[in-house]
């Protein structure tokens, strides 16, 4: 989850390795650090703390040095602290690198590298394999590129690693397991990092390496690279990336999360552009027309997702099994992969990320590709591991996303699979030709009704106001509004630090009652489609008890905002695209309660965008 930059070329490498370090700065934040290259000697700067505070100690090692590296760390192995804190250093002081990921078998190789006489100054496994890179350069005499070949080859774990020579200074060595790494291409001049912000101003080439692939980048040399493994040379595939500077800034607003937020009236509309012909009554999906038959055939279909986009898989469960009848499952990536799963030729496993890197599901993904299963991704990120892994897939074209509580991921995510869901039902004749009308009209309109969802941030506002300081929270939603409920609790669990739970509405009988008094706030989801009145039902329960109710509503609702003690209405629609809707005021009530408390919204603590360890 660590960001990496590296640069080598013309420019001065300090400001571009700084600006791109605040690019990344959503990946890590628990330390940063970098190393310049002076022409003569390595120059190397790193803290406890954000970018800023690495900016601020660094200004007396600028130099005009035009190779760097830069690191902003993710704490796994060792507490967030100056001397853990990356780039590290070999012990001869030589050899420099920076590393997103974890060797799983550092312990056993420091114990041997002890023996042969290292010394190590941090609890890191990073330090373990620049000296481990070393001990291999020193005992075979090899060139960096191969001794770091050599290394990975006796390494367990994951890693993406820039590599760095002093003695032979016009090249850095970089290699990738699990963890993402891009080169961008420039006119006499690379760029390497984590993902393609920090060099988009730059350049709009990317080559975006694979698993068990790395890559000497030199100065007016052509860049190889090789398969770690046997050494074969792979011939460089370079891509025009799809972003420009403009999506990663934030502008004008006062946090990305706002501005994400404020983006989904267009990003479901660029999500649905091309593909919803609500006129001519088609959706049309080339991943999903050219593999039509193994979903029509599939005997269920597997969505494997972490986080918010497990909860996006759970509102397409729903979904699917409405409108195609087909049965569907949905796992946590993190426990599926473990767990010797039944999987079937005949299955269909859609695998759900924001990144398009996260870990335990591109582990899910390749376990059911193992085992014979056709894999569909649905992802954000053009070029990511997953589009590259899976057999077909839907991007979601939400742009960048850059705080870390997903937003706008969540409703393009459901807008993909409300797609699918249509496009299947269209195929087996399981929804009347007027109900799919009906649904892609709808749907059609779902970015004018979510702008005026928007207009609720007033008043989010002033109930974030009365509720900032309570210390538990309890959400609740049935049927579609059931995973928003989770989604809602989960997004002021990580921006705020309030305990919040989410609960099917029934279930709280079932133990959540007990907690209900004056002080606990129960935030009800109550579309007036769907479960209306058995929600009613809930909500006496709650009222009785002198719980807070806090009632997301259809707007010109009576009933509920007589029980109510808070009401947020939202636009009229169907019950199956209603979590487009509702999730949209939790969203905003999540982030005011966390402004008022003076948390980092963008940036909550211990939390990273990209999900890249297990």
């Amino acid at each position: 989850m660590c960001g990496i930059v590296g640069y080598i070329g013309h420019r001065e490498a300090y400001p571009i390795i700084i600006k791109g370090l605040k690019r990344l700065e959503y990946r890590g934040y628990d330390s940063a650090g970098l190393i310049l290259y002076d022409g003569n000697d390595l120059k190397l700067s790193k803290t406890k703390g954000k970018v800023s505070d690495l900016e601020e100690i660094s200004k007396e090692i600028t130099t005009n040095g035009t190779i760097g590296m830069g690191h902003t760390r993710w704490a796994t192995h060792g507490v967030p602290n100056d001397v853990n804190s990356h780039p590290h250093l070999s012990n001869s002081g030589n050899l420099a690198i920076i590393h997103n990921g974890i060797i799983e078998n550092y312990e056993p190789l420091k114990k041997e590298l002890i023996k042969r006489g290292y010394i190590f100054h941090s609890d890191t496994d990073t330090e373990v394999l620049v000296n481990l890179i070393e001990e291999v350069q020193k005992k075979e005499k090899l060139k960096l590129g191969k001794a770091v070949q050599v290394a990975l080859n006796q390494v367990v774990g994951a890693y993406a690693i820039c590599v760095f020579d002093k003695q032979n200074p016009d090249e850095i060595v970089v290699a990738r397991l699990g963890s993402p790494l891009a080169i961008g291409v420039g006119e006499n001049e690379y760029f390497i990092a984590s993902d393609a912000s920090p060099f988009i101003e730059y350049t709009s080439n990317a080559i975006y390496l694979e698993d068990e692939e790395m890559a000497i980048v030199r100065m007016h040399k052509p860049l190889k690279i090789r398969k770690i493994k046997d050494d074969s040379l792979v011939d460089p595939y370079i891509q025009e990336l799809q972003m420009n500077l403009e999506q990663i800034e934030k502008g004008g607003y006062d946090h990305f999360m706002l501005k994400e937020i404020y983006e989904q009236p267009n990003v479901i509309k660029d999500t649905y552009r091309g593909r919803l012909h609500a006129n001519k009554g088609l959706i049309q999906m080339a991943g999903i027309e050219d593999n039509l038959e193994k979903f029509l055939n599939a005997d269920r279909i597997l969505i494997v997702a972490c986080g918010t986009s497990w909860h996006a898989g759970l509102v397409a469960e729903y979904i699917i099994e409405e409108f195609a009848r087909i049965p569907v499952e949905v796992e946590y990536a993190s426990e599926f992969r473990y767990r010797n799963p039944i999987i079937n030729k005949n299955d269909v496993v859609i695998a759900i990320s924001q990144s398009g890197e996260t870990a335990d599901t591109l582990a899910a993904i390749k376990l059911s590709k193992e085992k014979g299963a056709f894999v569909f991704g649905v992802c954000n990120v053009v070029g990511s591991s997953i589009s590259r892994e899976t057999h077909a897939g839907a991007y979601t074209h939400a742009g960048p996303e850059i705080g870390v509580a997903s937003t706008k991921a969540f409703t393009t995510q459901i807008t993909v699979l409300t797609m699918i869901a249509l496009r299947l039902a269209k195929a087996k004749g399981t929804l009347s030709n007027s109900d799919f009308h009906r649904y892609l009209q709808e749907l059609e309109l779902i970015p004018e009704k979510v702008a005026e969802a928007l207009t609720t941030n007033d008043k989010a506002k002033e109930i974030a106001a009365k509720f900032k300081d309570a210390p538990n929270c309890l959400y609740l939603g049935r049927g579609y509004n059931f995973p928003v409920a989770l989604e809602g609790a989960l997004k002021l669990k990580e921006i705020s630090y309030i305990h919040a739970e989410g609960y099917p509405a029934a279930e709280m009988k079932h133990g959540p009652i007990a907690l209900i008094d004056e002080h606990m706030p129960v935030v009800v989801i109550a579309p007036k489609q769907g479960h209306y009145d058995k929600v009613v039902s809930n909500i006496q329960e709650i009222k009785s008890r002198s719980g807070k109710i806090i009632a997301v509503v259809t707007k010109g609702d009576t009933q509920v905002r007589e029980l109510a003690d808070y009401v947020i209405e939202i636009p009229n629609t169907s019950d199956a695209l209603s979590p487009l809707l509702t999730t949209i005021p939790l969203q905003l009530l999540s982030y005011h309660i966390a402004v008022m408390r003076g948390c980092n919204v963008d940036q909550p603590r211990n939390l990273a965008k990209s999900v890249t360890v297990e």
